[in-house]
């Protein structure tokens, strides 16, 4: 890669152009979509997001009218890492999950890099590189050879994309009480109500009720979107778990 390719990144003056330049050094790896997006805060809600991509139309407005970016575990590890993370398909674990991957590999979208952005001003996104061949571990060593070249594009698209980031204040977190944290941590690694009430010696109505409250306090339907609240409001950790 050259300067001068990167360089294309700064002179576009429009998201649009931005994007389409940003896609052509995609496909300078072999990845025909990409996809970049990105928030002023990374405790802003993701559907409120800086997107620019180039995947199919009707997939994005699927991911979105599903809020897919709440179940999506790529999305999950780049709010909380700063490594990148190649997909594999054990990654989505969920009945959701599953159906998630599998309707992105109907639309061409089956193998993939993601790098997560944490500005210096609390800007938070992910940049997504993704090819249509099969996520296994010769995908995966063509992705490791070329990785450093790709950090770059990612650090490039971050000082040259943030300026068509809107601003927006930061959302302050709810209180949660200590019972919830503990709840919604057990809910982060998978245990439904009925494991938590025996861990927690509740009831497993009473622990209904703790994710009915986190809930109504995070503005969501569901409870794998609650944890993604809580991560990207730095309320818990996946590591949290193992204390």
């Amino acid at each position: 890669m050259t300067g001068a390719e990167l360089d294309e990144l700064l002179h576009r003056e429009t998201a649009a152009s931005w994007g389409e330049a940003l896609f052509g050094l995609g496909r300078r790896y072999g990845f025909e979509k990409v996809l970049f997006g990105m928030s002023a805060s990374r405790h802003a809600r993701l559907e409120n997001a800086f997107i620019q991509s180039n995947y199919p139309a009707v997939w994005r407005e699927r991911y979105d009218a599903e809020r897919y970016a709440y179940v999506d575990p790529t999305v999950t590890h780049c709010l909380a890492s700063t490594l990148p993370i190649v997909w594999r398909p054990e990654l989505f674990r969920s009945q959701t999950q599953r159906t998630l991957y599998e309707e992105s590999c109907v639309h061409g979208i089956r193998a993939g890099v993601s790098f997560p952005i944490h500005g210096p001003n609390a800007e938070f996104g992910m940049l997504s590189f993704a090819a249509n061949v099969e996520a296994d571990g010769a995908f995966a060593r063509q992705v490791s050879a070329i990785m450093p070249d790709l950090a770059l594009v990612r650090d490039y698209a971050f000082a040259t994309g943030v300026r068509f980031c809107p601003q927006a204040g930061q959302e302050p977190a709810p209180r949660l009480t200590p019972r919830e944290l503990e709840v919604l941590n057990w809910v982060m690694v998978g245990k439904s109500s009925w494991e938590i009430s025996k861990i927690t010696g509740c009831s497993e109505a009473t622990v209904n009720f703790h994710m009915g409250n986190i809930r109504q306090k995070f503005n969501v339907n569901t409870r794998q979107q609650a944890v993604v609240r809580a991560i990207s409001l730095g309320l818990i950790t996946p590591e949290d778990h193992h204390r």
